[in-house]
């Protein structure tokens, strides 16, 4: 059960992270087409077709995909984000 708790915490600073790097300045021109794609992926038809999968596609490949989408973030962006949360 901690291991799901950690993965919605890892999940939900992703998700604002990703919120505030759409919004920064200096986004890279890259992030909003695959934030675009992202959001299409994570509600594809297969989902509903076929439940089991749409599930463990839910909550394990979109948000390892995420992690590592925002992990190319440039470092400006990732710094602001950690100063803001902070304050």
């Amino acid at each position: 059960m901690l291991r799901w708790l950690r993965l919605w915490r890892v999940a939900g600073r992703d998700l604002r992270l990703l919120w505030f790097a759409l919004k920064h300045r200096s986004r890279p021109l890259w992030l909003l087409p695959a934030a675009i794609l992202i959001a299409f992926y994570a509600v594809e038809p297969l989902n509903f077709a076929v439940p089991l999968l749409g599930i463990v596609d839910d909550l394990v490949l979109l948000p390892l995909v995420l992690h590592m989408l925002l992990r190319c973030l440039p470092k400006e962006i990732l710094d602001g984000f950690a100063r803001d949360a902070l304050v």
